[in-house]
């Protein structure tokens, strides 16, 4: 049984005629006969008969068109409230994230809702944790995604909603396949001491080397960048090893490939990726929908 079945019933119904029914559902008689045939045999009952009056109604057959009227009457109902509950939700909205979180779940969320919502003009911009806030205090943005760790642990703003996405990263090496930190399955960050360095570019990971600096009296840093994409290229490439949280190294092909290992790094007392989660204004231009995305996120 399903919602076609039931449609052609009541067209049926409505004009006494298989023939008026095709006409006005744009069928073949053929198909409506054989699909309203097949329902009558799933449920066991006949629901019409022909009579000198057209396509009437059996006795048993009314009982259950008196349901079918019934069941389309809330299935146009649940239509109008999907209409009411979708024409709430229209114009643009502006992401802010930072990259670990537009490189991993971001791209499935968004293709998920840009499919129930082909209305809504999405933008990403890519920033790191304390500026994505500050857009989302002045409305620059409307959907932040960030971590909250020892570096962001000034707190939000009153006016700001935060949405935890449950996740807890954790620090991983990453290595050339060739070396022989690739070896190890966790490592220290004295066994980083004598290592060349690719680092992120933002205070997160400005902290994070200065973590390094005390425990290893120094560290050689090449060069830093926004880019995820160029430090891993730069390790497949020997120039160096690098720190990602494991969220970023998810399904990732240089891992994959083993262009590049990743090592967990042991005995560090933070928590590097710290609590992942979207943030936006309660009094936003647009809070409703961002709070609609954040239903879409799987972690």
């Amino acid at each position: 049984m399903n919602i076609e079945q039931l449609e052609y019933v009541k067209e049926v119904f409505e004009t006494n005629s298989m023939s008026l029914a095709a006409q006005n559902l744009h069928v073949s008689q053929s198909a409506i006969s054989q699909s309203i045939s097949l329902l009558e045999k799933e449920i066991g009952i006949p629901l019409f008969k022909r009579s000198r009056y057209g396509t009437v109604p059996t006795e048993d057959g009314r009982t259950i068109i008196k349901k079918v009227l019934e069941i389309l009457m809330k299935v146009d109902e649940i239509k109008d409230e999907v209409q009411s509950i979708t024409s709430i939700y229209k114009g643009e909205l502006i992401i802010a994230t930072i990259p670990s979180l537009s490189m991993t779940f971001l791209p499935k969320a968004l293709a998920r809702f840009k499919k129930d919502f082909p209305q809504i003009k999405v933008m990403i911009i890519e920033l790191e944790s304390r500026i994505v806030i500050d857009k989302i205090v002045h409305d620059k943005a409307q959907l932040g995604l960030i971590s909250l760790n020892q570096y962001t642990s000034d707190g939000l703003p009153e006016s700001i909603a935060f949405h935890s996405f449950q996740y807890k990263g954790e620090l991983q090496v990453i290595v050339p396949h060739d070396s022989v930190l690739a070896l190890n399955k966790e490592l220290m960050l004295k066994d980083l001491a004598d290592y060349a360095f690719i680092m992120s570019a933002s205070s997160f990971w400005d902290g994070v080397t200065e973590d390094i600096k005390q425990v290893c009296g120094g560290i050689n840093v090449i060069f830093t960048t926004t880019n995820p994409e160029v430090i891993k290229r730069s390790v497949a490439e020997g120039l160096g090893i690098s720190l990602m949280s494991s969220l970023m190294l998810r399904d990732d092909p240089y891992v994959e490939s083993g262009r590049i290992v990743s090592v967990p790094l042991a005995g560090y007392r933070l928590d590097a990726s710290g609590t992942f989660g979207g943030i936006y204004s309660k009094k936003g231009s647009q809070h409703r929908l961002a709070r609609k995305f954040l239903e879409y996120i799987e972690v």
